[in-house]
């Protein structure tokens, strides 16, 4: 078979305009960026109204190093669906450059399951990130001038800011720096350090926002620190959400590529969901389900980390509904690794290894149950994958009582989608739905988190350091005690302990910080080791990508 550049490669992608026509945009409120990607004017999707699709949340068992194709499952969907004759879109988080560049590789998809134009949307795409990035570093930027001519009488407590800066690149070495030395033209010293863009509440609040007024209006709310008699300082106190939405105005707006059999994909903003809420926008996702009958969106890793999220986060908007239907990502390979073998020998069969597994999937099985969602497990089929593994996989979802169904998108396009696509339709139609969120929002917040740790992770109990329950219980006070959270913990087990694989039970959920994300709703609770700034790895996919002397890039997976 064909590598992902050599079958992306073989496809004549359409002209925008063309896809656009297909969701019922007109081509005055299309801004063109190249002849294959477009932004979505805020008119359009302001005064779209009226018909809503459905909505198709995709997510999946705890991530391994072998890949669970979470994204090429979600495009081979949305082409099956358009195959059977309905109208059906998929919206997609942006890349970032730092898994790109680090760990994972691009992330358009792969095989004959892959969103296009492929380079672009995984480099820089329309821009949106550096947006991001600009529109953060301006807010601390911001800080520190207030800092450096009022002193330590100002506005600003200088031990107790919490806003750092952000780059959209894995580098360890920028987690922890000192400013302002040098003397006093440089400002006043301070420790501080860098996110990942991903990480950033600015692109949170992108994600979140309803519109520019409601942009403006969060990135105001950003917390940033106290001030010397102890009082809450946000972005509004030193007048910068003006120009920091000023950066953002156009990246507000919905991107619209194609897959690669020429349906329509809306691409728009990039939060991870190990460290941030990890869905793209609600724009976006707004948008599609009032152009197409159908919406495929993608929530990031499993149903521990972007599902719960999005149920308890983004639904509770009110700018999205819950879905109507869940599709859950397995692979045999994912579950021989949790089933305890190594990354060398998934490829062979193991069917004994796969049932072991299997119990973390019924994990997931059990999370989707609580959110009272009806779902449909897809297995993703591998070129290794055995006929008596896929045979015993049937029998334990069988086992479950949970639909089954083969994807092989990746080999064969919105042909090896279509049982899914049947199994998803059958479940929308028939199943019943029965929606209820997590936790109510007026309970505390050390007690939202028990519920997560326990009811989603299947944690014994929560702890933490006392300065750290007084970090939360000062949230609670300063009046953000009603948020919903968002917990960031590795996405590697159900668990803070990324080697604790498989079901762990009985383990105690280790609460490591606390902050404030005001703007963008949400207290985030970070938990075991998690960096919200990523390093790269021993040998990071960057040795790979080169371009070639004809300015074709190649090393891009």
């Amino acid at each position: 078979m064909l590598d992902d550049r050599e079958i992306a490669k073989n496809v004549r992608l359409k002209p925008i305009e063309e896809i656009a026509r297909k969701l019922g945009i007109e081509p005055e409120h299309l801004d063109k960026y190249g002849e294959y990607k477009a932004k979505i004017s805020l008119e359009k999707v302001q005064k779209t109204g009226g018909k809503k699709g459905k909505l198709i949340m995709i997510t999946a068992m705890t991530p391994t190093p072998a890949g669970e194709g979470k994204t090429t499952t979600s495009i081979g969907l949305a082409d099956a669906l358009c195959r059977l004759g309905k109208k059906a879109v998929v919206a997609l988080r942006e890349p970032s450059l730092g898994p790109v560049f680090g760990m994972k590789g691009g992330a358009t998809g792969g095989g004959y399951a892959q969103v296009a134009p492929r380079d672009e949307i995984n480099l820089h795409f329309t821009g949106d990130i550096h947006a991001v990035t600009a529109a953060h570093n301006l807010l601390a930027a911001m800080v520190d001038n207030h800092l450096h001519f009022d002193g330590v009488c100002g506005l600003f407590d200088c031990r107790r800011i919490s806003w750092k800066r952000v780059m959209d690149m894995d580098d360890r070495v920028l987690r922890e720096i000192v400013i302002g030395i040098g003397g006093p033209l440089q400002g006043i010293a301070r420790e501080t350090g860098f996110d990942i863009t991903a990480a950033s509440e600015v692109m949170a609040i992108l994600c979140l926002s309803s519109g520019l007024k409601d942009l403006k209006e969060r990135l105001g709310n950003i917390f940033l620190g106290y001030s010397p008699d102890g009082k809450p300082v946000f972005a509004r106190d030193i007048k910068a959400e003006g120009a920091m939405a000023a950066l953002l105005k156009d990246a507000i707006k919905p991107n619209l590529v194609q897959t690669l059999e020429g349906n329509p994909a809306i691409i728009h903003g990039g939060p991870f969901a190990n460290i941030a809420h990890g869905t793209n926008s609600v724009l976006a996702t707004g948008l599609a389900l009032n152009l197409a009958d159908y919406v495929v969106t993608e929530t990031g890793f499993a149903s521990d980390l972007g599902a719960e999220k999005f149920c308890d986060i983004v639904v509770r908007t009110g700018l999205v509904p819950p879905p109507d239907v869940c599709v859950l990502v397995a692979t045999l390979r994912a579950l021989k690794l949790h089933g305890g073998k190594s990354l060398d020998e998934v490829k062979e069969e193991n069917i004994e290894a796969m049932e072991k597994g299997f119990e973390n999937l019924q994990k997931h099985i059990e999370n989707l149950r609580i959110f009272g969602l009806p779902f449909v497990v897809a297995l993703n089929k591998f070129p290794t994958d055995t006929e008596a593994e896929i045979k015993k996989f049937k029998k334990l979802c069988q086992k479950e009582k949970a639909r089954f169904a083969l994807s092989n998108v990746y080999s064969q396009g919105a042909e090896g989608g279509l049982d899914l696509a049947q199994e998803v339709l059958e479940a929308i139609n028939k199943d019943k739905k029965n929606f209820q969120f997590l936790y109510p929002l007026d309970i505390p917040l050390l007690k939202k988190i028990e519920v997560v740790a326990k009811k989603i992770y299947g944690a014994f109990r929560i702890a933490m350091e006392g300065k750290v329950e007084r970090k939360i219980l000062r949230i609670e006070n300063d009046g953000f005690g009603n948020l919903p959270i968002c917990i960031a913990k590795t996405q590697y087990s159900l668990s803070a302990d990324e080697e604790a694989l498989g079901r762990p039970k009985d383990f105690t959920l280790i609460v490591t910080d606390a902050s404030l994300s005001s703007g963008a709703g949400f207290v985030v609770i970070l938990c075991g080791d998690i960096m919200t700034m990523p390093g790269l790895p021993k040998v990071p996919a960057a040795e790979r990508v080169n371009v070639t002397e004809q300015g074709e890039i190649i090393g891009l997976t």
